[in-house]
């Protein structure tokens, strides 16, 4: 099963791409990652990635391609699949369809984490996570038991993404749109979309997403 996992940042995308790992045996394919490892590893299209990087130019889409294609054959063709960031454009859903139709492949379903902006700002804004363990914590829904003492290793070292405000959030939101309003109209003529409600606890939108991929 070969699927893409579209979310806004902190809408739990990783959350839910580990539980499918776990239930299913899919294999989650990050793009960011997956370049980082073609380049470390030295293959022909890392190489390319990396000469681009390292003149400060945005990767193109058929390296990109290169990179899916090439961790694609190194999986074999019974291993599913989450893509996560990719496709991003109108071009790159074309581009994926071809990767997946030339190793026998198709994508079987596309889940939207749909959120809401104000509650993802709240959820985003009040994370913080101890210094010491790396336990998290938030502002609201999940306090030390003890004020400024962490619970599992008793520090009182806390710290927070100094990217985890409200407006860096809320351009990430803006963001997030721009890039997924091109690609879901492709897979919605499919009738492979499922908008999943992002804001339920995580048991929910993992039980959500397990109901739509049995469809």
């Amino acid at each position: 099963m070969d699927i893409i996992l579209l979310g806004p940042p902190g809408a739990g995308k990783g959350t839910q791409a580990a539980l499918l790992e776990d239930k299913y045996g899919m294999v989650q394919l990050s793009t960011g990652d997956m370049l980082r490892a073609a380049v470390k590893a030295g293959t022909e299209v890392g190489l390319k990635a990396k000469a681009l990087m390292e003149a400060g130019e945005l990767v193109p889409d058929e390296v990109v391609s290169g990179i899916i294609g090439e961790k694609l054959d190194d999986l074999g063709p019974e291993q599913g699949v989450i893509f996560d960031g990719y496709p991003r454009t109108a071009a790159q859903a074309v581009s994926l369809d071809e990767i997946l139709a030339a190793r026998g492949r198709k994508l079987d379903h596309v889940i939207e984490l749909v959120v809401d902006e104000d509650a993802l700002v709240e959820r985003i804004t009040g994370r913080f996570t101890c210094g010491n363990c790396g336990e998290g914590y938030h502002d609201t829904f999940k306090k030390p038991a003890k004020d400024n003492v962490c619970d599992v290793c008793g520090a009182s070292d806390f710290k927070r993404r100094p990217d985890d405000n409200e407006e860096t959030v809320r351009t990430r939101m803006s963001e997030y749109r721009a890039k997924t309003q091109p690609i879901l109209p492709i897979y919605e003529e499919r009738g492979i979309v499922t908008k999943v409600d992002g804001m339920g606890s995580m048991d929910e939108v993992s039980k959500a997403i397990a109901a739509a991929l049995a469809t």
